[in-house]
């Protein structure tokens, strides 16, 4: 009896599994005929006929391309490399101790050529290129070579040691060239592209490299520098820059040209790679040089004033009630000049100029010197009136014919 019993039992469990599969099974058979490929689509994760690995891959190469690589692209066709040659001369040495060698041959000089590279970009539709006035500098021939493998032979219009820039020339039309943007609306942080021929690489692969970075600090003044070049304003990067970027654009991520790419700080003699201290001249300072070696082939750098100062002496600080002799007096102030525009008045004495302590005569025209003054420029003074400290703006005059 209990062996009947318990085989009646498992065939009653039989028979209760197989009605509930039928009804599953026609559950699933009256759903809608466009709600199974939504549930295999969710939980498989691919459409049909498109295999797993494909679908990621698309998804991958759709999302790589963003506001970075649109900007390269968009410039790439306007940036281009730079092979000059150039003539240097030296200095032949021989080691002391040989009369005959150290007689006839040593201190001669001898001339020899040199290949050197170097980055620039196009800046107008008919072939003017921007580029480093050291990258060209004792040029006898350059060669300008295109990202579409195009070559061109090139003369400079002009060029400028102190600010660094120089314009070049090649024959074409329709050129691709880089949009300009404006360097005093940069913002720290942002996204900037260094584009150029690092070491020479333009020519093998016919294209610049590209690397990216932030805008690390900006208006750095550097001064004149032991070599007379005089570097301010400048704006900082942590995007690599290596020997042949000199002269290469620096762009936001829009695609505009913010910046010249000029020097870097490696961090030691030894060491000449980046270290993320890169610095570009700001593309306003270069476009103002450029508009002048496009139509003088140098930059101007006579200005006028109408200013006269002597410096102070003792007994006419006291006649001003003044502690000691730090400052300059003026003397003179001439009629409809710029410093009679600007609120100057005969007893003023300057004592900042230019955001830079004023101690004698000597002191102004050092700070012209290292700030490469021209006409135009717009300098703050700081004068003591009456007792009273007032602070003027005097813009420099061209010089009149």
């Amino acid at each position: 009896m209990r062996r009947l019993s318990f085989i009646l039992t498992m065939l009653c469990l039989m028979i209760i599994f197989s009605c509930e599969s039928a009804q599953n099974s026609n559950s699933a058979s009256s759903l809608p005929a466009d709600a199974s490929p939504a549930i295999e689509t969710v939980a498989v994760g691919v459409q049909p006929g498109v295999q797993p690995k494909d679908r990621i891959q698309g998804d991958i190469t759709s999302s790589r391309a963003n506001a970075i690589t649109a900007a390269i692209e968009k410039l790439t066709p306007a940036v281009v490399g730079i092979n000059v040659t150039q003539i240097k001369e030296y200095v032949t040495r021989v080691p002391r101790g040989d009369w005959f060698f150290e007689h006839f041959f040593s201190g001669r000089r001898i001339q020899k050529e040199v290949k050197s590279m170097g980055s620039g970009f196009i800046i107008s539709r008919d072939g003017f290129i921007v580029t480093n006035e050291h990258v060209v500098q004792d040029a006898v021939s350059l060669e300008i070579f295109l990202s579409d493998g195009r070559k061109f032979d090139a003369e400079i219009v002009g060029k400028d040691y102190i600010t660094d820039i120089a314009l070049l020339k090649i024959d074409g039309n329709d050129l691709p060239y880089c949009e300009r943007g404006d360097s005093d609306d940069i913002i720290i942080g942002e996204w900037v592209i260094a584009l150029g021929n690092p070491f020479g690489l333009f020519e093998l692969g016919q294209k610049p490299t590209a690397t990216v970075g932030v805008i690390s600090a900006s208006n750095l003044d550097f001064g004149k520098q032991g070599d007379d070049r005089v570097y301010q304003d400048m704006i900082q990067t942590d995007a690599a820059i290596n020997p042949g970027n000199s002269g290469g654009a620096m762009a936001n991520a829009v695609g505009q040209v913010v910046g010249v790419n000029a020097f870097i700080y490696t961090g030691g003699e030894y060491s000449q790679g980046s270290i993320g201290l890169g610095f570009a001249i700001p593309i306003n300072r270069v476009k103002e040089v450029v508009e002048q070696l496009k139509n003088h082939g140098r930059v101007d750098r006579q200005f006028w004033t109408g200013l006269e100062v002597e410096s102070l002496r003792p007994s006419v600080a006291r006649y001003f009630g003044l502690r000691d002799t730090r400052g300059v007096i003026v003397t003179d102030v001439e009629l409809n000049s710029p410093a009679h525009e600007a609120g100057f008045k005969v007893g003023d004495v300057i004592t900042q100029f230019s955001g830079k302590p004023v101690q004698g005569t000597r002191d102004i025209w050092s700070v012209m010197d290292n700030i490469d003054a021209r006409a135009g420029d717009d300098l703050d003074v700081v004068v003591i009136r009456q007792g009273r400290f007032l602070k003027l703006r005097l813009k420099l005059g061209r010089v009149r014919s």
